[in-house]
């Protein structure tokens, strides 16, 4: 099933469905969101040989927790949910959702926060963001929504989209509306933005045994079946991969009839998993998949393809 987000009161005047049991969509609940990413990645990092990246990216995900309480934003999507819904389109789409300019407040905003605990390069790459002219960013955001990831250097890419995601995530908080189930095309991007996931996570308790895929920029999860490829929904060539052992909190789902995998991250087995985190600190899983031929269907916002 895909999804369609549609105005609050029709929803509310209607009879009561599945949907309630298992929520078609969750958006994000921002408090806290970013300390307890960056708490995750603290504590992936102790263990891993990637912890020193881990721990830079928590400290961008600190960075942004602060923004955040720093920079609210107060916007009224009413019409815009009207217009999508009659559409049938994403209500926050990357590809036509003319960018506020409070996105690039946001990016000076973390660029202030994380200078002092930046040196080297990372502090080279936020002085020249600073330096960086309005229109110079906007074409970076652009080249970063549209997949021309070669148009953007690997160390500029976390800072700009972590300022985007906080932009993204603020504006799906305050969406005034419900989501609704039904047949539809494109369902492995997010009904709310059309970006991306970077993992899809096993809830446990409210929602158990119910799939979500954690989209990379706004922070929104949206359900999908389980047992089917997330990218061409089928199911007959699927196969689960794990480091560990069969009750591991991070495998990979690989399908044979398109090439791909996509992260399967399971509360259960560990509650305190974090998407991006989690997803960030099992990069060896990721080569372990491309060495069996296949290709991820996810994106990290901490980890951009190459240029």
């Amino acid at each position: 099933m895909s999804i369609r987000i549609i105005p609050q009161d029709p929803l509310e005047k209607g009879e009561k469905t599945t949907e309630e049991m298992i929520p078609p969509l969750l958006f994000p609940r921002l408090k806290n969101l970013y300390s307890r990413r960056a708490a995750r990645l603290r504590d992936l990092a102790a263990k891993n040989p990637l912890g020193d990246y881990l721990r830079f990216a928590a400290v961008i995900a600190e960075a942004q927790e602060i923004v955040l309480y720093d920079h609210p934003l107060h916007l009224d999507l009413h019409a815009r949910l009207t217009q999508s819904a009659s559409e049938g389109k994403p209500p926050l789409n990357i590809h036509t959702l003319p960018r506020d300019p409070h996105w690039q407040r946001l990016l000076h905003s973390l660029i202030a926060e994380l200078k002092p605990e930046m040196s080297g390069q990372a502090l080279a790459v936020l002085e020249n963001l600073e330096k960086a002219s309005a229109t110079e960013l906007e074409t970076l955001a652009g080249a970063l929504f549209t997949g021309e990831y070669a148009q953007v250097s690997n160390d500029k890419a976390p800072f700009i989209w972590a300022a985007l995601s906080l932009y993204w995530a603020q504006m799906a908080a305050l969406i005034p509306g419900k989501a609704h189930a039904e047949m539809g095309n494109q369902r492995q991007f997010c009904p709310v933005c059309a970006s991306m996931p970077v993992a899809s996570i096993v809830h446990m308790g409210s929602h158990e045994s119910a799939r979500y895929l954690h989209c990379n920029l706004c922070e929104s999860e949206w359900h999908v079946v389980g047992s089917k490829c997330t990218q061409c929904e089928q199911s007959r060539d699927l196969h689960y991969w794990s480091l560990s052992s069969e009750k591991a909190a991070v495998k990979a789902e690989s399908c044979g009839d398109c090439g791909t995998y996509l992260k399967m991250l399971y509360q259960e087995n560990d509650p305190a998993i974090e998407p991006v985190a989690d997803d960030l600190a099992s990069l060896i899983l990721d080569a372990k998949m491309e060495q069996e031929g296949f290709a991820r269907s996810s994106l990290n916002p901490f980890m951009f393809p190459g240029e």
